[in-house]
């Protein structure tokens, strides 16, 4: 006697088995017999969709976004899978109406401020950074508008802002390949900013930022001999006391109570070894570990308890 023919969730389940081990065709039988059982499943849709674009039937996902997008329940996923697949069919047009129409829906979404702005980027289109400063603004947690941002402003030269951004993306995302390409950044970016490479982009600097350079300014002598970790974290340390007593309650920040936590439990030497030694010397960098593993383990062990989350309100931008 044959069981019972499975159910919708079923099948579901078992297609997801098929996409995580890569298998694609019968993923997509296994979706397609979901679908039929529940022709209004919004995740089955998804998973569909994706699927045939994880297959490169990026014509056969056309067809599934277009469809997924009509559907009253779309929501940041579904535009998101939509964006992959005109991208790879190079439906550029198509991809910016898509967005558009998707941040109408959903305007407090970082992760379509961020994808759009890509776009944009592709596109050779200088209103890719107002989407990334808008994600910052809308959403403060999302951490791909600080590294896209991060990486337009030292491009400009707006050395401060860069090492703003860059820094607190390696603190959301900690542990990515970007993680490594953004602390060399930050590193050279303070290179250049003490070099007198920072320049003004043609917007006016915030007062914050203003404010920021002048305590940044008033400590350069402790790094006339170069920009190494160890100057660094001098020269970091004495921003945030002053920080703190000219500037903290003005202009409330969290990077800035981080770096004065880390500094009360004697945690920002480690710190900063993570960030800076790591990109410009990594064979020092474990040397130094090795050396001393207490203070190593204890900020690793902090940093993994701790997230690391910005308040709305504090992008300062303008």
């Amino acid at each position: 006697m044959f069981g019972q023919e499975p159910d919708a969730g079923t099948l579901h389940e078992t297609a997801k088995k098929f996409m995580r081990s890569g298998d694609w065709s019968n993923a997509i039988l296994v979706l397609n017999k979901a679908l039929a059982k529940d022709p209004g499943n919004i995740s089955i849709k998804k998973d569909l969709a994706l699927t045939k674009y994880y297959q490169r039937d990026f014509a056969g996902a056309r067809e599934q976004v277009v469809e997924l997008l009509e559907n009253a329940e779309a929501d940041v996923q579904a535009y998101q899978i939509a964006g992959n697949v005109y991208k790879a069919l190079d439906e550029l047009k198509d991809c910016e109406r898509m967005y558009r129409k998707g941040l109408k829906t959903f305007p407090e979404s970082g992760a379509l401020y961020a994808e759009f702005g890509e776009l944009l980027w592709m596109q050779q289109n200088p209103d890719c950074i107002n989407q990334w400063l808008t994600g910052i603004e809308k959403d403060p947690g999302y951490a791909a508008n600080y590294y896209h941002a991060a990486k337009v402003r030292y491009a400009q030269g707006a050395m401060v802002w860069a090492i703003l951004y860059g820094e607190i993306f390696i603190n959301i995302e900690s542990y990515s390949r970007r993680t490594a390409e953004t602390k060399t950044m930050l590193f050279e970016a303070y290179k250049q900013y003490f070099s007198g490479a920072n320049v003004k982009n043609n917007t006016k600097q915030s007062p914050f930022i203003e404010e920021v350079s002048k305590i940044l300014n008033k400590h350069q002598s402790v790094i006339t001999s170069g920009i190494t970790t160890e100057s660094l974290i001098m020269l970091r340390s004495r921003f945030i006391l002053d920080w703190q007593k000219t500037s903290a309650e003005k202009y409330p920040y969290r990077l800035f109570d981080h770096h004065l936590q880390l500094l009360q439990e004697g945690l920002f030497e480690a710190y900063s070894y993570w960030i800076f030694e790591a990109a410009s010397d990594l064979n020092n960098y474990e040397r130094w570990m090795k050396q001393n593993p207490n203070p190593y383990k204890n900020f690793t062990r902090f940093q993994q308890s701790k997230l690391f989350k910005i308040p709305p309100g504090q992008h300062y931008i303008k």
